[in-house]
């Protein structure tokens, strides 16, 4: 296991989406530009659609140059496609069963995690279901959900099922259906919403997840922030001052942190340490947020000040401990 490398957060857009999303007009959408170039709209604008988001071969090389034995490949929860009406429904069952698909066919090394129907609510269950039966460890779901509690209420059937069948839950950033991208700030959006509201949005995703009853109603679901949480390892200090100088009686509960999983997707040497410290390499796993960022992962790993025993607990065995508990075969290098 020592050897492992598991990449616990990268996405994929291939598979039928990019036919789709050529067919729309509205965002999200797929076009060509003048340059004769592919372009995805997204929330926040337009990047280039390049091979690697939707090529396994490209992303398995990419894998092979910095050493990532496996990784977990998710449904483009960011995009938006699970927020469209249900006409979007069979092609989302579709790209699953594509991921279940890419599992196979890559020797285990490829693990999908499904997206749903998220606009009928009975179609979602029923795709939380699908997913688990063909073999895949979890679900995507936008992190926007889990802002507030009352957010997260229409989403309790399906929190009841993935609970049922034991499920991963990756919160990750995203709309509500509905929802129209925020506003953009009139400069420097890319660092304003991109980095620091970015990471208090994640946060505040964790902090429901633990006041709430979510931990105790769902047992049966591992939840996996990402980002490391977010603003949390660096703020978790003064969430306890304030309930010790407001609250004295209900301390923060700090400790359930540690009932959830996270990966270090898109940060730094620094970020993890300080997560290790409040969160314990246990529960942190390696993430690359490929193809989004292309750095290597494993050198960040090796950068952070470590004991050995954490790295090993980072790149590979925290997340192999995560996903044989979700039955999922074959880690081996």
């Amino acid at each position: 296991m020592a050897s492992l490398r598991i990449d616990m957060h990268s996405h994929y857009y291939g598979g039928a989406l990019p036919d789709m999303l050529r067919a729309r007009t509205g965002f999200p959408r797929l076009h060509r530009r003048a340059d004769g170039q592919d372009a995805m709209v997204a929330m926040n604008g337009e990047f280039p659609f390049s091979p690697a988001y939707h090529d396994p071969a490209v992303g398995l090389a990419q894998m092979d140059d910095c050493g990532i034995t496996h990784r977990m490949i998710t449904f483009p929860g960011a995009l938006g496609v699970d927020l469209l009406p249900v006409a979007a429904a069979p092609a989302i069952s579709a790209f699953n069963a594509h991921l279940a698909d890419l599992g196979r066919s890559s020797a285990g090394r490829l693990i999908g995690l499904a997206g749903l129907p998220l606009a009928d609510s009975d179609l979602a269950v029923r795709e939380v279901a699908h997913s688990r039966a063909m073999g895949l460890p979890g679900i995507i779901l936008p992190g926007n959900y889990f802002l507030t509690e009352a957010a997260a209420a229409p989403l309790r059937p399906v929190l009841a099922e993935a609970s049922r069948l034991g499920a991963l839950v990756m919160i990750h950033p995203g709309l509500l259906v509905g929802q129209q991208p925020p506003v953009l700030p009139q400069d420097h959006p890319q660092y304003r919403i991109s980095a620091l509201d970015l990471q208090n949005q994640i946060a505040q995703t964790a902090l429901t997840v633990i006041l709430s009853d979510m931990l105790d109603t769902y047992p049966g679901i591992r939840f996996q922030i990402v980002n490391l949480g977010g603003t949390l390892p660096f703020i978790f200090e003064r969430l306890e001052s304030i309930a010790r100088h407001r609250n004295p009686d209900a301390p923060f509960p700090s400790h359930r942190l540690r009932a959830l999983w996270y990966d270090c997707a898109s940060l730094g040497p620094r970020a993890l340490e300080a997560a290790v410290a409040l969160l314990g390499a246990d529960r942190i796993m390696l993430g690359s947020d490929y193809p989004i960022f292309k750095e290597n992962p494993v050198a960040v790993v090796a950068a952070a000040n470590l004991t050995p025993v954490q790295r090993q607990q980072i790149l590979g065995q925290t997340a192999a401990n995560l996903l044989a508990g979700l039955g999922v075969q074959g880690l081996v290098v």
